[in-house]
């Protein structure tokens, strides 16, 4: 499916709409550009899911972990940015394989093609965005 969003508010209301149908396990791979709407997106997602903090990009930290309250179907969201990413080590210490491998969490990892290797014995799920002018953007999924 392709959707070209007009806006921040179309991003995120495609994040809260993909959300909605996301069964637990689920494996996002984020693709674009910086500035291209990834976490955008995912602030929808994170809406949807009952996150009630900012969604921020964990660039810096390398990952978050939101333990969800309120939907008990999914326990945990991790959103992953291994735009930094020095080395597959980094990973493996914060913990990334050990979420990944309970059925209850949901992640979305932007920049997965550092990781790619890794991520091949897990099912995913791809969506693609593309900038194609200041406030337009592509997302394909």
């Amino acid at each position: 499916m392709v959707f070209t969003s007009h806006s921040e508010e179309e991003t995120q209301k495609l994040g809260k709409k993909i959300g909605k149908k996301l069964p637990t396990g689920s494996i996002l791979l984020l693709k674009g550009n910086l500035g291209s709407g990834k976490t955008t997106f995912l602030k929808g997602l994170a809406k949807e899911l009952g996150i009630k903090k900012s969604l921020r990009s964990p660039t810096f930290n390398l990952m978050r972990v939101y333990h969800l309250k309120k939907n008990s179907r999914i326990k945990s969201f991790i959103h992953l940015d291994c735009y930094r990413i020095k080395n597959l080590q980094e990973i493996i210490e914060i913990g990334l394989f050990d979420y990944l491998d309970e059925k209850q969490t949901l992640a979305a990892i932007e920049w997965p093609e550092k990781i790619a290797t890794q991520l091949k014995k897990y099912k995913t799920k791809k969506i693609l965005f593309k900038v194609l002018s200041e406030n337009k953007r592509k997302i394909s999924y």
